[in-house]
C-alpha cells in the first residue's frame, strides 16, 4: 500500500499502481467523471498512470488551469490526427498548450491550406473525439522512436529526437496517431466536446529564419458547446478591442515598411498621449526624489559585455555598428542599466548620497524576428520608464514600499483594479545558482515580503523564479476582458554592481557595494498604450485623453461663438477643438463618438444667446444645456476624482 495526500492533508492508503481515476472514483464518481490529469508531488501527469510511491496529489479538472492544459494539448494531438487522415504525408514540428487553446506546426509538402478548410478538419476532429481514444503513454527506446519516424519520413521529430537521450522518451498513441511527447494527456478523447480553429501563420522551424517555414494552426477546444459560444463572444469583444485596430481609428500610431517593421511611428494624438503619460510620472518621481537622466540609443560593445547584456541579447541584437576606427564597434542599446551604472560611477559615493534614484524614459532597440511582431506589443524599438535606484541593504525596504506606492497611483488613476503580485524568489534548495550573500538575498527577500504583507496585497508567491542576480516583484493585471497582463516590474541586483565595481564609503570608512533596484511601473510606454487601449476600448481616462471636448456649432453661422468657447476652454487648460466641417450636427456627433470624445458640446443660436454649450456625453448621451463655467468645473471634478492626490 502506498499513502495518498490530499489537497486537504488528509491522507488515504492506495494499493501500489493505483491510478488518478481510481482516486477520483473511491472519492466520487462525479469527479472520476470531470478529471482531466493529476498533479503528482511538483509534476502534471496522467489521470490514467500508475502512481507506485507515496505522493501527495491533487485532482485536476477543467476549473484548474493545468486541467485546461493538458486538455489543450491533448487536443493538438487529436487535430494532427485529422490533419494526418485528411492530408496524407503532412509532417508535424511541435504542438503546444498555450494560454488560450493550442497550435501545431505543420509541414503539409504539397498540400495548400487555408482557414477556408478549418471547418472540415473541425468536423474531422469532432468525429475522432466520439470515437473516445485512449491516450497510451509508451517509453520508447531512442533507436526505436528514430527507426519509426524515419520510417514514416518525418525529419522534424528525429531533428527533435537528437536532443534526447535513452529513459527520456516516450510516445502517444490516440487512434492512428503516434506522437514524439512527454504529456500528460486526458484519459480519452470523448471530453473534447467544442472545437474552434482560430487563425493560421507561418512559423519558421525552431524559430530559426534560415529554416522551412512551416504552417502553424491555432485552436481551442471546451468540454460545453456553451463554453465555446461564450468564448466565440469573448473572441469578438477583444476584436473590437484590438489595439491595432483602435489605434488606427482614434489615429495614435502607425507603421511604414518603409521606417521598418516593428517599429512604431506615434501620431500627434498618440504623441500628446504618451507625453501625459511620462508627465505623470515625472511628476510622481519628482516628489519621490527622482532624478531625471539621459543616455545616448548606442553604446561601445564592451558596456554591454560588462554588463553582461552583449552575451544575453547578442542574438536578439540589432547587428554591431562599425566605425572607421578599427576595431571600434558600438550597439544600439538594449538595455538602459549599463547606462545609469556609468552615471553612478560619475562621482564617489558616500552611505549619506544613498539612496540614488535615477530616472530615464529610455529607448531600447531589440531585434524581434518578424513572425514575432504584433502591433505595439511586440516591437523592435520600445521605451522603457525606466528607473534604478542605489541603496544600501537596509534601504531595500523602504525603497520597495516608495515604487509600490508609486505602482498603485499608476492603477488608481488608470482604474486597474483586478491585479496580483508575483513574488519571485530563490530556489531554496539550489542557493549556488544565485550571486550576492545569503545574509543581502534574505534581507531582500523578508523585505519584499514584508512589504506586499503591510500593503495588504494578493500576492503568489513562485520558488525558483528569481534571477539569478536579485529577487523581483511582478504586477499581473487583469484587463476588462479578464486577461492578464504584467505591468510593472520591481527587481533586486546584486549583480551589476559587481560588475561595474560600484561602490559607496559606508558609516565604518570602509568601501562597500550598493544593491541595484530595477524599476519600471509602466514597463514599456508601447505595450502599456496597447494594454491600455484593450482594456478601456479607447475610452481614455478623461485626464489622460487625447481630446476631453469637441465644439459642434450647427451651422457655419456659429463658427465665432464656437471660437470663443474654444478659447474659455484652452485657457482652462481642457483640451478641446472645433469641428468647423460643412456637415449636419448629427453626423459631427456621430463622427466624435467613434472617435472617442468624452464631451461633445452643441452650440447654436440658443446657446450663443444663453452663453452656454449643450453637454453630450460619450457613451451616455444629452446632458443637456450648461454654462461654460460650470462645464469648466465639471471636467476638472472629474478629473480630480481620477488622480486624487496626484492632481
Amino acid at each position: 500500500m502506498i499513502n495518498i495526500t490530499l489537497p486537504d492533508n488528509s491522507v488515504r492508503q492506495y494499493p501500489v499502481g493505483v491510478t488518478g481515476v481510481e482516486i477520483a472514483k473511491s472519492i466520487s464518481e462525479g469527479l472520476a467523471r470531470n478529471v482531466l490529469s493529476i498533479q503528482v508531488n511538483d509534476e502534471i501527469w496522467d489521470a490514467t498512470r500508475s502512481i507506485s510511491m507515496d505522493a501527495k496529489i491533487r485532482l485536476l479538472t477543467w476549473s484548474d488551469l493545468e486541467g485546461k492544459a493538458t486538455m489543450w494539448h491533448s487536443s493538438a494531438h487529436l487535430m494532427a490526427e485529422a490533419i494526418e487522415m485528411l492530408y496524407p504525408g503532412a509532417k508535424f514540428g511541435i504542438g503546444p498548450d498555450i494560454e488560450n487553446g493550442f497550435y501545431y506546426d505543420i509541414d503539409f509538402g504539397n498540400h495548400a491550406i487555408s482557414s477556408d478548410d478549418f471547418p472540415k478538419i473541425e468536423k474531422k476532429i469532432l468525429e475522432l473525439a466520439k470515437e473516445k481514444q485512449n491516450f497510451l503513454r509508451k517509453n520508447v527506446t531512442k533507436s526505436d522512436a528514430i527507426g519509426y519516424f524515419t520510417a514514416k519520413g518525418d525529419e522534424y521529430k528525429i531533428e527533435l529526437l537528437a536532443g534526447l537521450d535513452d529513459g527520456q522518451i516516450t510516445f502517444y498513441e490516440s487512434g492512428k496517431f503516434t506522437d514524439l511527447c512527454r504529456g500528460p494527456h486526458i484519459p480519452d478523447t470523448s471530453f473534447i466536446k467544442a472545437v474552434k480553429l482560430l487563425s493560421i501563420a507561418g512559423a519558421y522551424w525552431r524559430g530559426d529564419e534560415k529554416r522551412k517555414q512551416l504552417t502553424r494552426i491555432y485552436g481551442i477546444t471546451f468540454p460545453k458547446q456553451k463554453d465555446l459560444d461564450e468564448f466565440l463572444v469573448f473572441l469578438e469583444e477583444a476584436k473590437k478591442r484590438d489595439h491595432r485596430k483602435l489605434g488606427k481609428e482614434l489615429e495614435l500610431f502607425a507603421f511604414s515598411q518603409k521606417v521598418g517593421l516593428g517599429l512604431p511611428l506615434w501620431l500627434p494624438r498618440g504623441a500628446a498621449l504618451r507625453e501625459r503619460l511620462e508627465m505623470f510620472l515625472k511628476k510622481v518621481q519628482k516628489k519621490a526624489g527622482y532624478e531625471q537622466v539621459m543616455c545616448p540609443h548606442i553604446g561601445n560593445v564592451e558596456l554591454y559585455k560588462t554588463s553582461g547584456h552583449y552575451q544575453k541579447y547578442g542574438e536578439s541584437s540589432f547587428r554591431p555598428i562599425t566605425t572607421p576606427v578599427e576595431g571600434e564597434e558600438f550597439f544600439l542599446k538594449p538595455m538602459n542599466c549599463p547606462h545609469h551604472c556609468e552615471i553612478y560611477k560619475v562621482k564617489p559615493r558616500s552611505y549619506r548620497d544613498l539612496p540614488v534614484r535615477l530616472a530615464e524614459f529610455g529607448t531600447v532597440y531589440r531585434y524581434e524576428q518578424s513572425g514575432e511582431l504584433h502591433g505595439l506589443t511586440r516591437v523592435r524599438g520600445f521605451t522603457q520608464d525606466d528607473a534604478h535606484i542605489f541603496c544600501t541593504p537596509e534601504q531595500v525596504k523602504d525603497e520597495f514600499k516608495g515604487v509600490m506606492d508609486i505602482v498603485m497611483l499608476i492603477f488608481k488613476a488608470l482604474n486597474f483594479k483586478d491585479f496580483i503580485v508575483q513574488i519571485s524568489l530563490r530556489d531554496p534548495e539550489n542557493n549556488e545558482k544565485y550571486i550576492g550573500s545569503d545574509e543581502n538575498w534574505e534581507k531582500a527577500e523578508r523585505a519584499i515580503m514584508e512589504v506586499a504583507e503591510e500593503r495588504g496585497l494578493n500576492t503568489v508567491i513562485e520558488l525558483g523564479e528569481a534571477a539569478f542576480y536579485g529577487p523581483k516583484m511582478d504586477f499581473m493585471v487583469k484587463d476588462a476582458l479578464g486577461r492578464k497582463w504584467q505591468l510593472g516590474t520591481i527587481q533586486v541586483d546584486y549583480n551589476l554592481p559587481e560588475r561595474f565595481d560600484l561602490e559607496y564609503i559606508g558609516s565604518d570608512n570602509q568601501k562597500h557595494r550598493p544593491v541595484m533596484i530595477h524599476r519600471a511601473p509602466f514597463g514599456s510606454m508601447e505595450r502599456f498604450v496597447a494594454v491600455l487601449l484593450e482594456h478601456t476600448a479607447g475610452n481614455f481616462p478623461l485626464w489622460l485623453t487625447p481630446d476631453q471636448a469637441i465644439v459642434l456649432p450647427i451651422s457655419e453661422k456659429y463658427q465665432e461663438y464656437a471660437k470663443k468657447v474654444l478659447n474659455l476652454l484652452n485657457n482652462s487648460e481642457i483640451r478641446a477643438r472645433i469641428d468647423d466641417r460643412n456637415e449636419k450636427a448629427g453626423k459631427k456627433i456621430r463622427d466624435a463618438e467613434l472617435m472617442k470624445v468624452p464631451f461633445m458640446l452643441v452650440v447654436g443660436e440658443r446657446e450663443e444667446h444663453d452663453g452656454t454649450v449643450s453637454v453630450r456625453k460619450h457613451g451616455q448621451g444629452d446632458l443637456g444645456p450648461q454654462k461654460i463655467e460650470d462645464f469648466i468645473n465639471l471636467v476638472r471634478e472629474e478629473m480630480k476624482n481620477e488622480l486624487g492626490e496626484i492632481n
